[in-house]
């Protein structure tokens, strides 16, 4: 069961004290790789989570406070592509012990799975998303994730392929942010907004649908995905990670930035205002972040990366300001 959202930002701010405090968050570490025996790097503040191709992290949603109160539970997606792999996983960063364990996926399996958001207000429920566009509604308990209803987003271009998506409440009212995540000097991302809502059988429904082109500020070279995911700060900021990798053994490289602001009105009408220049908060040299979730009620960040053969990686950092 959820907290209520004032206990929920309470243990919060404790737990954003407490991850500080153990080292899995040092401020101002670089972006290296932590150690090769899957321990923590106080050094560096990278957790390993995954050692190959199969595990690494594609997106992230916070789940809540992780057993016994002392340190933070989030569901992770895998872009596995074939039958009887791992498509879902939960981290538990805690106080003695950083663990990784299979959530098993009951429903029509998935191909490619990129992105992963809870859904505001409704407890044990979850939306993940495929990287051609497919939106399966997920209740999680326990360990196990059932599929209550499938769909394909709205208004696909042609060539799309994502990475990335956000769900923001305001006022009763939901929206929904996702993005193409574009490639290269030639194809920016394409940033889609729509409100949501879901109906008696669970699948998502979009309004009407508005979009933007987004260029990263960084990495800018042949490979960048400009978006790689996207989280929603509490005041409506909108910070995306974007990531270039030149194959499966790297050299990678990826940035978070402040890319613009959404909002939400009393009617539920969706407005997305993007910067003319991007602000990059932060570069990581040596990993592709494909995974940011602005923890609520702090102004943490929680990274997951997709370093593919050389598996992937977790840690915070105070990225989502408000």
């Amino acid at each position: 069961m959820k907290l209520p959202m004032v206990q929920r930002m309470v243990w919060l701010t404790a737990a954003t004290a407490l991850l500080t405090a153990l080292g899995i968050a040092p401020a101002g570490a670089d972006g290296t790789a932590g150690t090769a025996d899957g321990r923590q790097d106080a050094a560096t503040g990278w957790q390993k989570v995954g050692g190959d191709a199969r595990s690494g992290v594609s997106g992230i949603a916070y789940e809540g406070h992780a057993p016994h109160g002392a340190g933070v539970s989030a569901l992770v997606v895998h872009d596995n592509k074939d039958t009887g792999q791992q498509r879902l996983s939960r981290i538990t960063l805690g106080k003695d012990s950083d663990r990784v364990s299979p959530v098993t996926w009951d429903g029509p399996e998935p191909v490619d799975l990129e992105a992963v958001e809870a859904v505001p207000g409704q407890p044990s429920e979850y939306l993940a998303l495929a990287g051609r566009g497919i939106v399966y509604h997920l209740e999680v308990t326990g360990s196990t994730a059932k599929v209550l209803d499938y769909a394909p987003l709205p208004a696909i271009g042609q060539g799309d392929n994502f990475e990335s998506l956000a769900l923001v409440s305001r006022d009763n009212h939901l929206a929904a942010l996702w993005a193409d995540r574009g490639a290269g000097r030639d194809r920016p991302a394409t940033l889609y907004s729509a409100s949501l809502s879901f109906d008696e059988w669970g699948q998502a429904q979009f309004g009407g649908v508005t979009h933007q082109a987004y260029r990263a500020a960084y990495p800018t070279d042949q490979e960048t995905r400009h978006i790689s995911d996207i989280s929603v700060t509490d005041s409506g900021r909108i910070v995306v990670s974007s990531a270039a990798d030149e194959g499966d053994d790297g050299p990678f490289e990826s940035a978070v930035s402040e890319a613009g602001r959404v909002t939400v009105s009393g009617a539920g009408q969706v407005r997305v205002t993007l910067a003319a220049s991007p602000t990059v908060l932060k570069t990581f040299p040596q990993h592709k972040i494909e995974g940011v979730e602005c923890l609520p009620g702090t102004t943490e960040a929680l990274l997951g990366t997709d370093d593919e053969n050389l598996g992937g990686y977790v840690r915070t950092l105070p990225l989502c300001r408000n």
